[in-house]
């Protein structure tokens, strides 16, 4: 029979425990401990087996406080069965002590990782694997060059999270370094060979975590780095100079291997400190002092080759060359792609104090670069091959621009994570990372979480206000009624905003035509909204006041009723048509469609409605103030404007002829009429006249300095954009994505120039800018912030100086 101690406080049974048996003082204590979960607890300890007995109640006794309150009898069962059996077949049995197996084995977790029955499978995969090894360690290291493969398993920063238990590594075919150490643990386990989890919350160098795994052999433990083999043997790794380095004067510092024994040492869980604790063994003397000697006016160089030119472009593997300046190669090796871990680079010794060219070979344009090292580390800057040197305790000016560098290379969607957690969207653009260059497909999987953040956090701060259907607004306050109508569409509701008519009278008078809007239109299907005016002036729906809160109002309807911001639209009678003249050409980026009814343009003119299609109904003999004539008037102007610009200016006027200010409802076809139109908010040309009311932005045009009278035009073609007039405008922003043109290549800003027009083709135009316009999550958060719409975020911004010249319209 085999001798079995696990603790010196257990008695080995030679039967079934019986029912409510007297238990060692440890197990009585945990028993205590398990609150409801008791019942279960004690049923795990009177269905083992008596040789399985003592390993149930070590466990028990040791189990996680979380796990002692909510894991069932079959499952300790089912897994005590399976870990016994591990150890007590495996042909090094004999060199695994009881206390190893208890320690190494016997636990069902490594750290928080979900909790499942992965030793029966595992085992039954791995066996075959292991075929023919004698000895622990010559096991592991098989394992470790096998089941990666074997289970499609490969190193990723986009795993779901990072203590990701077997199943969920082996089901999305992506893990961290945690992941991939948890999972040959429980490899290493199902087959009888004691494994840890072992890691470092911080390197020293200020460049992250790490996690890795210890085998015991029998006589001692020896480490590797999960799905990083190193041919056959162990204690080489990656990371052996980094551990060597570590100092565990400092907690944070240290190297830390997990345990279920108390031992009054916590492991920190940097991966999500809201996870259970584990309890840790401080490990950091047997790393120490194994780092490889680097030779006197030697420097340590961290080399990386990235397939892209930022920070953020994906590693690559390529054989980089150091060559001094006679042509000697001093070094050289492979760089580390992808599938390596985040801080796993090539580091090579190099001499300091002259010109070292890395390279590339075979070479590749562009991608050298030379530099010098010192002392006090790099000097010169990386290019194609970014670099970071090990600097030393008194070099702080290199070190902080090393922890710079380092910053910028981790992943920005955990950055993101990182900081949202505990900030918001509205402070990430002053974060370090937030002007750093992106990906395309960075800022795609970026979009949902800054929008889903903010989002909720406006919905939030809006609901009471939303509730109370009164917004305020510069100073301004708007009660404000509606109805809903239709089935939702998948995208969205539709939204009319409906403006009463009235105005420059008293208060009681243009509560009745609030009353008379809330029943003048009915959508097929849609939110039907009727404001009232904040005022009772004359000009009460284009004041200063109405664009903000119209625009808080648009926000509102898409957290609370699913509005899409991509189908709203605006109408107004009569003072409410007065409005729409207004506030249409104005706030055209923010519609899919305007109506107006009855109503007068006064000093208006119709420039920013080149995107926006416009209806216009009048009656014609509705001669107040000329109403009728200016209507008429308007549809020349607009039936001009649209034949000179192709695609621009899309409108339908309809004078109701007999009709006077009352038209008798037969203006409501404008509803259906304006239905069919949906926004677009990158139109290829954009036509922006500022009012009284100024605005900094329209469409994907900022204006920092916004003025009555300001006009611009401009058109986007390709990888091109041309600002073809421009009026009292010093400083343009313009804003772009990947969906106006290709971000990943150079793009054009210019200007045509006043000499165009008047006959010089030799200065037909200036080029304002040219070159890559970085996508940065400072852009994408800024304009989600704008407009609280993710229709709105924009990646890229390039600001321009307009010349002093300005251009002017062509002939």
């Amino acid at each position: 029979m085999l001798s079995f101690a696990c603790s010196s406080a257990f008695v080995l049974a030679l039967n079934f425990a019986q029912p409510n048996p007297s238990y060692p003082p440890a197990v009585t204590s945990a028993l205590a401990r398990s609150g409801a979960n008791a019942a279960q607890i004690e049923r795990a300890l009177t269905e083992a087996p008596a040789k399985e007995l003592p390993s149930m109640e070590w466990l028990v006794s040791h189990m996680p406080p979380s796990d002692l309150t909510t894991l069932d009898a079959t499952f300790l069962l089912t897994h005590v069965h399976d870990a016994f059996t591990a150890w007590t077949s495996a042909p090094w049995h004999a060199y695994i002590d009881e206390a190893i197996y208890c320690e190494a084995i016997l636990p069902y977790a490594s750290t928080s990782e979900k909790r499942e029955l992965w030793m029966s499978s595992l085992r039954e995969k791995c066996l075959p694997m292991i075929a023919g090894a004698t000895a622990p360690e010559q096991a592991a290291v098989l394992l470790n060059q096998k089941i990666f493969t074997a289970f499609k398993v490969q190193y990723s920063t986009k795993r779901a999270r990072a203590d990701q238990s077997p199943s969920e590594s082996m089901s999305s075919g992506l893990a961290s370094c945690t992941g991939l150490s948890i999972l040959l643990i429980d490899a290493c386990r199902s087959v009888g060979i004691p494994a840890r989890f072992v890691g470092v919350p911080m390197w020293t160098d200020g460049s992250g975590n790490h996690s890795w795994v210890e085998i015991y052999d029998g006589s001692s433990w020896h480490y590797t780095g999960a799905a990083e083999p190193t041919g056959d043997a162990l204690d080489q790794g990656w990371f052996s100079a980094r551990a060597a380095g570590q100092n565990r004067t400092k907690p944070e510092y240290a190297i830390y291997a997990t345990t279920w024994r108390d031992t009054g040492v916590v492991f920190p869980m940097v991966f999500d400190s809201t996870r259970a604790t584990t309890n840790a063994i401080d490990v950091t003397d047997r790393y120490l002092g194994k780092a490889p000697a680097i030779p006197a006016g030697y420097t340590l160089v961290s080399l990386d080759v990235r397939e892209g030119n930022t920070v953020t472009s994906p590693r690559v593997e390529r054989v980089v060359r150091c060559i001094d300046a006679n042509g000697t190669e001093l070094a050289r090796g492979s760089s580390k792609s992808e599938r390596f871990d985040t801080n796993d680079h090539l580091e090579l010794p190099l001499p300091i104090g002259q010109p070292i060219t890395i390279m590339l070979d075979p070479p590749v344009d562009g991608s050298e670069t030379t530099l010098t090292l010192s002392a006090n580390g790099l000097i010169s800057t990386m290019l194609f091959v970014p670099a970071r040197v090990q600097a030393g305790e008194d070099d702080k000016d290199n070190k902080d621009a090393i922890a710079e560098q380092k910053t910028r290379a981790r992943p920005i969607t955990a950055r993101v994570s990182e900081f949202l957690e505990k900030g918001s969207v509205r402070g990430i653009s002053k974060e370090f990372f937030a002007t750093e260059a992106l990906t395309k497909v960075q800022c795609e999987k970026l979009e949902p979480k800054l929008v889903s953040d903010y989002l909720r956090e406006l919905t939030k701060e809006n609901k009471a206000e939303f509730d109370s259907k009164i917004l305020e607004a510069s100073g301004a306050k708007m009660p404000f009624w509606y109805a809903v109508y239709g089935d939702k569409p998948k995208s969205g509701r539709s939204l009319y905003i409906s403006m009463h008519g009235g105005g420059g009278a008293p208060a009681q008078v243009n509560d009745g035509q609030w009353e008379n809007q809330k029943k003048l239109y009915t959508p097929k299907e849609g939110v039907y909204c009727a404001p009232r005016a904040p005022t009772d002036t004359w000009n009460l729906w284009h004041q200063g006041h109405i664009d903000p809160l119209f625009a808080k109002l648009i926000v509102d309807m898409m957290l609370f009723e699913s509005v899409d911001p991509n189908r709203v639209y605006i109408m107004g009678y009569s003072a409410g048509g007065d409005g729409v003249y207004q506030l249409a050409p104005r706030m055209a980026d923010y519609l899919a469609a305007a109506a107006m009814m009855a109503g007068h343009p006064n000093e208006t003119k119709p420039d920013g409605l080149r995107n926006l299609p416009f209806t216009l109904h009048m009656g014609g003999e509705d001669k107040s103030f000329d109403r009728n004539q200016i209507g008429r008037n308007w549809k020349v102007l607009l039936d001009e404007l649209s034949a000179k610009d192709v695609g621009g200016y899309p409108h339908e006027v309809v004078i109701h002829e007999g009709k006077g200010h009352w038209m008798d409802r037969e203006d409501a076809v404008a509803v259906p009429w304006m239905a069919r139109y949906t926004r677009n908010l990158r139109p290829t040309k954009v036509i922006w006249l500022q009012d009284d009311v100024t605005s900094p932005r329209f469409y994907w045009l900022m204006n920092p300095a916004p003025k009555g009278g300001q006009r611009v035009e401009v058109v986007r073609e390709g990888q091109v954009i041309t600002i073809v007039e421009s009026t009292d405008i010093e400083t343009l922003v313009i804003r772009l994505d990947d969906s106006m043109l290709d971000l990943s290549k150079p793009v054009v800003v210019k200007a045509l120039l006043k000499a165009a027009v008047e006959g010089d083709p030799s200065q037909n135009a200036v080029v304002l800018f040219e070159g890559i316009a970085p996508r940065t999550l400072s852009t994408m958060a800024r304009t989600l912030i704008e407009r609280s719409d993710a229709t709105g975020i924009f990646t890229a911004e390039i600001t321009v100086k307009l010349p002093t010249a300005a251009p002017a319209p062509q002939p």
